[in-house]
């Protein structure tokens, strides 16, 4: 019988197996950032414990609030600095250097495929577009990892999702992922791994990847996971390029981490999108979907680009063309609308310096941050007042999850630009360039 990807990457990770059903793994990455670890670094203080099994495999930034907006902040910062510089984590991601983690961890090259991967965050799961096993964990998981370099987890089930046909125009990674999420609900892979393949996963960029495995966590998955190919050796080449001779044999190396042929799976679902339409949420729930000619019309009165999902170079160019498309036609942010855009790393904010992608979203009327995770979870730099919505491109439209008694509606970015342009939910391909 054959085997999924995941169960390749457990097996060959495995420690022990003290249940039938529990496996537990050896680590090749622990990431930490500063508002889940302080938590965890603080208990093995107290414990006598404060040390890390191997200061190369941990990576950690500061992220969520940064800079820091009030003394609360500034000490979970002050926790996760000092205690990188006591164990000598070297890959430390301070105020300056620092960008969103699901974003700037698989930029330095951290994330390979068939590696186990955690972190006290649930969009852990991102990582797996690299044919990883990647999981998002409690205090206490976090705690054993960063102390022993190990992470229990159930037998991993996986649920297979072939994605055939070829987008349309205006259509975007963002939108694949919120129609399979609104298809099979919120609960709908639950404690299991969502393994995305076809044609259309196959033509993806890394990018793009990263923003479906990303969400696979709003369908109750475990991780999601796609096979690693020649995207993603093209992609990590700058970092793997000393260990191989050559792309093809990374290649070669790299495919003992697809799934077998007759691998067994809980659940195979076939979907042809050649005719999906860019889509958003309408409710307090990732599955609640629609597609945006259903939404037309809604009013917003702030407009959000960034976060671990939607805040990577790819991202800020489709809104981009949006944008310019519309300053051609004289057209600035609508009136009473605040755009906010959040490059996710600093890499990436300039690289959109170089390309003009900054000047573009300035000369509209949006206010540009530094990297961060701030407004996504309604921490910072975008919080919303009670009833007031927002056009998103992260990954939560929980009821307050930007702001108490705030509505988000989660689109693409270049849905999201459209609607800048409006002030109202809108189609970005009315606005092509």
């Amino acid at each position: 019988m054959g085997k999924t990807i995941a169960q390749k990457i457990f097996e060959t990770h495995v420690a022990e197996k003290p249940f039938t059903d529990t496996w537990v793994l050896k680590l090749d990455r622990v990431f930490c950032h500063e508002i889940t670890t302080p938590v965890a670094i603080t208990d093995l203080v107290e414990r006598g414990k404060d040390r890390v099994f191997d200061a190369t495999k941990i990576k950690a930034v500061i992220d969520h609030v940064t800079p820091a907006k009030d003394s609360k902040t500034a000490l979970q910062g002050k926790i996760l600095r000092d205690w990188a510089k006591r164990n000598n984590v070297k890959d430390f991601f301070d105020i300056g250097a620092n960008g969103v983690c699901h974003a700037i961890f698989p930029e330095k090259g951290f994330v390979r495929p068939g590696f186990t991967v955690i972190m006290g965050d649930s969009h852990t799961c991102t990582h797996g577009a690299f044919g990883a096993f990647a999981a998002g964990v409690g205090t206490t998981d976090l705690e054993v990892g960063i102390l022993k370099g190990v992470c229990s987890f159930k037998e991993p089930k996986t649920i297979r999702f072939i994605l055939n046909g070829k987008l349309p125009e205006g259509v975007f990674a963002k939108d694949v992922i919120l129609y399979i999420i609104g298809q099979i609900g919120v609960n709908g892979a639950t404690n299991c791994v969502m393994e995305f393949a076809g044609p259309i996963v196959e033509a993806m960029s890394m990018e793009a990847r990263m923003t479906i495995c990303n969400m696979a966590v709003e369908a109750g998955a475990t991780s999601g996971i796609c096979m690693p190919d020649m995207t993603t050796v093209e992609y990590l080449w700058p970092f793997i390029k000393d260990d191989f001779s050559s792309k093809e044999e990374a290649l070669a190396e790299y495919s003992k981490w697809i799934s077998d042929p007759d691998a067994v799976y809980e659940k195979v679902y076939t979907y042809d999108l050649s005719n999906l339409e860019p889509l958003s949420t309408f409710g307090y729930k990732p599955d609640q979907v629609k597609s945006i000619k259903e939404m037309v019309g809604t009013k917003v009165d702030q407009v959000y680009i960034g976060s671990c999902t939607n805040g990577r170079i790819e991202d800020l160019r489709a809104a981009a063309q949006v944008l310019k498309a519309a300053l051609k036609e004289g057209k600035h942010i609508a009136e009473g609308v605040r755009g906010i855009l959040s490059p996710a790393t600093p890499a990436i904010y300039q690289k959109a310096l170089e390309e003009g992608i900054i000047s573009t979203f300035m000369e509209f009327g949006f206010c540009v941050t530094n990297p961060t995770c701030g407004a996504c979870l309604g921490m910072s730099n975008g919080v919303l007042a009670e009833k007031e919505v927002c056009a998103s491109t992260t990954n939560r439209n929980f009821n307050g999850r930007m702001g108490k008694g705030g509505m988000v509606h989660l689109m693409s970015p270049a849905s999201a630009a459209a609607t800048a342009i409006t002030g109202t939910i809108s189609n970005s391909l009315l606005y092509k360039g």
